[in-house]
């Protein structure tokens, strides 16, 4: 990973950050970090590869996201489990808060989208860190992170709820997360972000 330089008068990226996801082959360039600039509003653009998986179906509970398709197809599912829609070139999506979604690139072909993610800045650290660990090699062929605690702690940073996934699972990540916390495992993931 790299450091952006930042236009210290308006606190703009100055050049992009681009960060590539050996597992995956997902490539994300952050065009805007919430986390760098003190803004809530994070914004990047990701390049899937053909076949990439995305996000399984999901939620964020405060979150809103913006999918803008600039090359290619975005498959989505919107609002509910088995609503797909194909975003071309030019189409947006507005996610907001609760809304069930989930994509990837189910075509032969890369895509590129630009995303916006508004009160960012902890989606912005799930993400960072998803990335850097998969750059360091600890997670899973599919790119889930092999230690559970920070598993657990990034799942709460990106105030994540997957469909279909019983209650008591949902209750268990969050007693992980909390039990990571206080044993100081974020150590371990603050260097991604």
């Amino acid at each position: 990973m790299t450091f952006t330089k930042l236009n210290s008068t308006t606190n703009v990226i100055v050049t992009p950050e681009v960060i590539t996801n050996p597992v995956t082959g997902d490539r994300m360039t952050i065009t805007h970090s919430s986390l760098r600039n003190h803004h809530e509003n994070f914004q990047c653009c990701f390049d899937l590869p053909p076949g990439a998986h995305g996000a399984p179906l999901h939620y964020h509970r405060g979150m809103a996201e913006t999918f803008e398709v600039l090359d290619g197809e975005l498959e989505m599912e919107l609002g509910a489990k088995g609503n797909v829609k194909i975003l071309r070139p030019g189409e947006v999506v507005y996610v907001p808060p609760r809304m069930l979604h989930s994509f990837r690139n189910s075509s032969d072909n890369w895509t590129t989208y630009r995303t916006e993610v508004r009160s960012g800045a902890s989606f912005e650290q799930f993400i960072r860190g998803m990335f850097g660990l998969a750059i360091d090699g600890k997670v899973n062929s599919t790119g889930m992170p092999l230690n559970p605690l920070q598993f657990a702690l990034l799942i709460e940073k990106a105030d994540l709820v997957m469909a279909d996934v019983p209650g008591f699972v949902e209750s268990m990540v969050k007693r992980l997360a909390q039990m990571a916390k206080w044993l100081g495992v974020e150590k371990s993931l603050v260097k991604y972000w």
